[in-house]
């Protein structure tokens, strides 16, 4: 691996940090995406919009392994970065991978939940109308719900309540 390419890494931060480690990166020029959604919570008095982090613990961000080793030093709310055992190297997040779970985060109106655990592979599909049309994953069947999935090769999968009617086998 070239070590001044820069690559998509997952880093792993302290428990409640990952907003204050995105500030932080940002003001470093650090290209960095911190999976946030806007979900309504319910009380027993009011609901609430709250902007909640979809992957607790963790924050991408986008450089060459130089600066992954620099950010894991020398920022204290770093804890280390998600590691592919079987190359015995960091894990790299393909660029497609991240595009697809960022689009899906951007234009979903539903809540997106993610899975660490691997799920079986279903038919590969294209959403044709809605807010999240062109993106491409797999349709599942979830608590009898069609939902579509975004895969990230190391890390797990995203996904998403889209009616049946909004997609096309590819």
């Amino acid at each position: 691996m070239n070590d001044k390419q820069e690559h998509w890494y997952a880093l792993y931060v302290r428990m409640h940090h990952e907003k204050k480690t995105a500030e932080k990166l940002d003001g470093m020029g650090i290209t960095n995406y911190l999976p946030i959604q806007e979900v309504v919570r319910q009380w027993s008095d009011r609901k609430k919009k709250l902007k909640v982090v979809v992957i607790p613990m963790m924050i991408f961000v986008r450089t060459d392994e130089c600066g992954r080793l620099e950010l894991i030093r020398n920022i204290p709310s770093v804890t280390g970065c998600l590691f592919d055992r079987s190359a015995r190297q960091p894990a790299v997040i393909r660029d497609e991978e991240m595009e697809r779970f960022r689009f899906m985060l951007d234009f979903s109106d539903e809540t997106v939940r993610f899975f660490d655990k691997p799920l079986a592979p279903g038919d590969k599909v294209r959403v044709i109308k809605g807010p999240l049309m062109n993106l491409e994953g797999e349709l599942i069947h979830l608590e009898g719900k069609s939902q579509i999935l975004v895969r990230i090769q190391q890390l797990g999968s995203a996904s998403v309540d889209i009616p049946a009617g909004y997609v096309e086998k590819i």
